[in-house]
This record gives C-alpha cells, structure tokens and sequence, in this order.
C-alpha cells in the first residue's frame, strides 16, 4: 500500500505541475487579450482625436467653433475628461476645462509635447499630474498639422476611471489580480484595491522583469504580499503594460486537497491490510510455535529412545565382547548425530556435507586431513540424511580396524556426484581408501558389509558395492535423491 500510496501522491503532484502549466498559459493568453482591448480602446479615442485634428475651426484657429466639436467629442467619456491644444512651447491655446483661452497654464508634461512635434505622430504619456485639475493623468496626443508641419500638440486626458473599468471587467474572477501600468512602471489602474495602489509602483519582482522582456510568465509577489502566477505583455501601441496574475493558494489548493483524500483512503486501506498482516502474521507465527513445539517434543522423544536403546543395549551385550559392545553404540552415535544434525535444521534437511561431516567427526580428531571431501552442494531429506549417515560411519568403523585408517599413512578420499542422465536424479558416492594394509577379499561377509548393501537397496532405493582391491577398499553408493526437504 505505501507505494500505491506514494505513486498516487505522484500522480496528484503531476497534475498539479500540469495544471500549474495550464493556469499560466491562461494568464498569459489573459493578458494579450486584455493588451488587445486596451489598444483598441485608445485606438478609438486617437482616431477621434486625429478626425479633430483635421477641423477646419481648428487649422483656422476658430477656438469657439472648435470648442462646440471638442465639447462632443468628450461628451462620450464624461465630465472628468479634458482637451486641450498647446503650442510647441507648452504654452495651452484652448482648454474644455474652462470657456477663457487667455491665461491658461502651461502644460506639466513638456516633454510628451515635444515628442508630438519631434515625431508628427500621435504619442501616449505615463501617469503625471495634470496642470488644469491637479490630479494624476494619463493623456493621448496627436499633432496638429499645417502645411506639413506640426502647429500644435492637441492633448486628450480620458477619466481614469476608464481604465479601471476595462481591468475590471476583464478581470476572470476574484482569484485574479490584474494591474495596468505605464511605461515607468506606474500603477494608474488595478483590481483589487485600485485607490490603495494607484501611483505606486509595481512590486519588486514585477519591476525588475518588465524591462528585461515585453512578455513573460513569472512568480511574483503582488503589492498585497500574495503570491501569484504572472504574466504581462506590453503594448507596442502606448507602451503601457498589462500585468495579471492568479494566486498561488488557489493553485496549490488542490493539490493539497487530492493529496488529503489520497492520504485518507490511503491511511484507511493500509490500516486494513496492517490489520490483516498481523492477523496473517499472528497465525503464521502460532503455527511457527506449534511447529517447533511437535519439533522439540519429537527430539525430546528420539533422545530417549536412544538412550532407552542405549540402556537395553549395555545389558544385552553385557556377556559380549567389547568389540561387539563398541560397533553398536558406534552406529549408535552415528545416528545420534544424524538426528541432532536434523534437529539443527528443524526437520527439514541439511546439506550432503555436512551430513557427512558429522558421520565422520570421530575419525577426524586425530589427523583431519586423512579423509578428504569433494562433491557439489547437495540438499537431502531427513530420511536420506539418516541412512547415508549410517552407511558412512559403517565404512569409515571398518576402515578404522582394517583398512586405511588403521594406521598411520592411509589415506581415504570421499567424492560424490549428481548423476543427471536418468529421468530422476541420482547420487553416487565413491569412498576411495589408499597407503592402507594390504587388502584380501574377506571369506564371509560381515553385518557391516550387509548393512551397508541392505540400507542402500532397501531403504534408498540404490544399491551398494564394496571392492577390495589390493591397494585399498572402493565402496561406492548410488542411491535417488528424492527430493524432500
């Protein structure tokens, strides 16, 4: 489940990144179409502004019958609207402010004045404050021409309120903070808040932007200290720019709430399968204890039965010889280290060599390299383990009292293979005894040769043969390997 968990997370953090992605190119497409309607709307007032600047009462200096057009033409945008024409030197000739032409102060923004007649093409200023109402205005100027040649600068202030109304009404949803700025990065109309930020200057991250490219997408902190997805184009037309952006939060909100619902159902379906993996485990580890419970109960048992066989063997063989005496409780002990070998692995097999191993313990605490082991691993069963056990404490008692172990420089190798060419795999083992006393075949048979033979047909399935070579005795087992463990 926690990774299920985690790649659902994933998932949630992905759409996250790609709705992010979406919302931003949203803000970017919102603000060229809001450009595009800003550009359209003051396209409107500078063609107004140019069909005034061709008045005849105009080029003939008729101010009153140029004041009846101008007075209409302001009419459309409101009372707090002003239009006015000055002369090179700033100097104002006509104001809708006021029916007086004599008088009249000099315009404030000499500079956009000089722009219109260095340039005879209409011009768009930043926010500065009018000479005629005193108050913060942007203004629309187009040239007066006569004789091709500018005579005079006639200068349109439409309401601010204008433009705080297209932003407004542009603007998607509340989620949506939308400014519009002049070319120094001024603030003349916004949404929320427009009186608390008119003429301030955009935020620090904004700023620092919009004068290294006309368009880009950014994160940037609003004039409130919200965080925003941003972007903003500027208008080739006035060079004012348009800056939207949408907040962070409501971005971010749900990712965290499709992370919060992952983690519910998440937590409650982990819960579940932590529930069920303990009781599973509860049960596994009750039969685990049974298991081993029926194990040392059977160890516990086969201890004393072989010590019961011990007892009854001393007070059989009392009137025996003593080399009678030791070959039984030597095949005993053979088995006994059978079994505790499988009690080591709980019953559930071991290993060819170590098997073998243990069988000859005993004949290696003198010289451990007089017997030598080769042979791939090999996994035996329980039954397997005990009988091969037997079958090569047999064969090393008899090398011990007659062959290669019963002096000091014989030698014994035990080698043994998996035999892989018949349908199920076999085991041969080759007990090799050499450097020992001359070997004659014996005249009968003893119980450990029969032993030997019987165990190996009878209990493995194989068969046995012993050699008695002159040069040392080759025992050799080939038995099935059947596989349990």
């Amino acid at each position: 489940m926690l990774p299920l968990i985690v790649f659902a997370v994933g998932i949630a953090y992905f759409n996250y990144r790609q709705d992010r992605s979406d919302a931003t190119r949203r803000v970017l497409e919102t603000v060229r179409s809001m450009r595009l309607v800003l550009d359209a709307e003051v396209q409107r007032m500078t063609g107004g502004l140019q069909v005034l600047a061709l008045s005849d009462s105009l080029r003939n200096g008729d101010f009153d019958g140029f004041r009846r057009l101008a007075v209409g033409f302001i009419s459309q945008y409101g009372e707090d609207s002003v239009l006015l024409l000055a002369d090179r030197s700033g100097h104002q000739l006509f104001s809708t402010a006021t029916t007086e032409t004599k008088n009249l102060p000099s315009r404030n923004n000499h500079e956009i004045v000089e722009r219109v007649f260095a340039s005879k093409a209409p011009q768009y200023s930043d926010l500065f404050v009018g000479s005629t109402k005193k108050r913060a205005i942007v203004t629309v100027e187009v040239p007066v021409m006569r004789d091709g040649e500018v005579a005079y600068a006639l200068s349109f202030s439409p309401p601010i309120d204008i433009f705080q109304h297209l932003i407004e009404r542009q603007r998607p949803d509340e989620r949506w903070t939308v400014s519009l700025l002049d070319s120094k990065g001024i603030v003349f109309a916004r949404a929320p808040n427009p009186g608390e930020t008119f003429g301030k200057q955009a935020s620090p991250s904004l700023f620092e932007a919009m004068f290294r490219s006309p368009e880009a997408v950014l994160s940037s902190v609003s004039l409130d200290g919200v965080a925003l997805a941003s972007a903003y184009t500027r208008s080739r037309l006035t060079g004012w720019t348009i800056a939207a952006g949408l907040t962070e939060s409501s971005l971010i909100a749900p990712l965290w709430r499709n992370i919060a619902i992952t983690s519910l159902i998440g937590g409650v379906l982990l819960l579940v399968g932590l529930t069920f993996a303990i009781r599973m485990a509860t049960t596994i580890a009750r039969g685990e204890m049974l298991h081993n419970l029926l194990i040392e109960e059977l160890n516990h048992r086969v201890k004393n039965t072989l010590a019961l066989m011990q007892a009854i063997a001393v007070q059989t063989f009392r009137s025996a010889s003593r080399d009678e005496r030791t070959k039984f409780e030597g095949r005993l002990g053979a088995l006994a280290e059978a079994h505790n070998l499988l009690s080591q692995e709980k019953w559930a097999g071991s290993e060819l060599r170590d098997v073998i191993a243990r069988a000859l313990q005993p004949f290696l605490l003198a010289n451990p390299d007089r017997i030598r082991m080769a042979g791939p691993g090999v996994p035996v069963s329980p039954r397997l383990a005990v009988v091969l056990s037997m079958i090569v404490h047999e064969i090393a008692t008899n090398a011990a009292k007659y062959g290669a172990l019963s002096n000091e420089t014989g030698r014994v190798t035990l080698d043994w293979e998996v035999l892989a060419d018949t349908p199920k795999p076999r085991l041969r083992l080759i007990w090799t005894e050499l450097g020992g006393p001359l070997v004659t075949a014996p005249v009968q048979r003893g119980f450990g040769s029969r032993l030997i033979e019987r165990s190996a047909r009878d209990q493995l399935g194989g068969e046995a043969t012993v050699d008695f070579l002159p040069r040392g005795v080759v025992c050799t087992v080939t038995c099935a390997l059947d596989g349990e463990r």
